[in-house]
């Protein structure tokens, strides 16, 4: 009985190993996209490419010009974007995290099709729905910390708590992308080439540009709201919000590898005249993000 304990261990010991084993030692730079319309142009872009599924989540090996590189989708919401990133890092050797993707616009000095490459991100709805002590008056619980940001209502934003060891959590409201790609993207789209019409002819009336700084925030809901707009732009100066950057920040922010995000803007998050746009525009949005990426990757030191 003993010896078939020893043998059974052995074997478990060696399954474990093995399932933390990378699936190639190669040095890769990680490009997701968080749904299917934004994927074709960077597949396309991709040599030597081999599939590997883990968990139900397709990543493709290749090259970008002479970069390798791991591409896949993260899926949408926060949850899909921690959990396909943090299998990344788990499965690939991830030297560095590059999204890209379409968003909401919010600031209102950027335009559909522009693209937008903030320096930080927030989890903008990690919230307190605050109790209603008189009317239109809202307080949090005594034991809560308030941050310096403006409630909406009853929703009161707070710091994301990050694991800290033996130690109190880590209280953290931003994520700044690393500053090094930052300066890089500067510098190689310094003259980008954008799409301003799409397949069917649907065509901006202005010329997109790239947009360099600035806070984006990211979400579990998707905002079509002129008044939850505003309010997010005038308490977090944002020029883009998403459903999934954030949390890829944080995962790159807690594994120590740096991240940067490329947002088009496909639509204006409940700040158009009328229905929202993003159906139109979305494969333009998600081309020109696609396009920056590729440009960007190749040229990467």
């Amino acid at each position: 009985m003993q010896k078939i304990l020893v043998v059974l261990f052995s074997l478990w010991f060696s399954c474990s190993i093995f399932a933390q084993e990378k699936i190639d030692k190669i040095s890769r730079i990680a490009i997701i996209c968080a749904f299917q319309p934004e994927i074709p142009e960077l597949k396309a872009a991709l040599k030597n490419a081999k599939t590997h599924t883990i968990h139900r989540t397709q990543f493709i090996t290749g090259k970008i010009g002479n970069k390798d590189v791991v591409l896949f989708l993260s899926g949408m919401s926060m949850v899909n974007a921690a959990m396909t990133t943090q299998m990344a890092l788990d499965h690939f050797n991830v030297e560095k995290i590059v999204f890209s993707g379409v968003a909401g616009g919010i600031n209102p000095n950027l335009s559909i099709g522009d693209v937008s490459i903030p320096e930080q991100w927030s989890q903008y709805q990690e919230t307190v729905m605050a109790r209603e002590v008189s009317k239109d008056h809202f307080e949090i619980p005594p034991f809560l910390n308030k941050t310096p940001y403006a409630n909406f209502g009853m929703v009161f934003p707070q710091n994301v708590q990050i694991a800290n060891g033996d130690k109190a959590p880590e209280e953290k409201f931003w994520f700044k992308v690393d500053e090094n790609l930052m300066a890089q993207a500067k510098t190689i789209l310094a003259k980008p080439n954008l799409n301003r019409c799409t397949a069917e002819e649907h065509c901006l009336s202005h010329p997109p540009k790239v947009v360099f700084g600035g806070n984006g925030v990211s979400g579990q809901s998707f905002m079509d709201n002129a008044a939850y707009r505003e309010y997010v732009y005038s308490t977090f100066q944002a020029n883009v919000v998403d459903m999934e950057s954030a949390s890829v920040g944080h995962v790159a922010y807690s594994n120590n590898v740096p991240f940067i995000v490329f947002r088009s803007l496909s639509d204006l998050a409940g700040g158009g005249e009328g229905a929202n746009e993003e159906t139109i525009f979305m494969e333009l949005a998600a081309k020109n993000s696609s396009q920056l990426v590729t440009q960007f990757v190749k040229a990467l030191k």
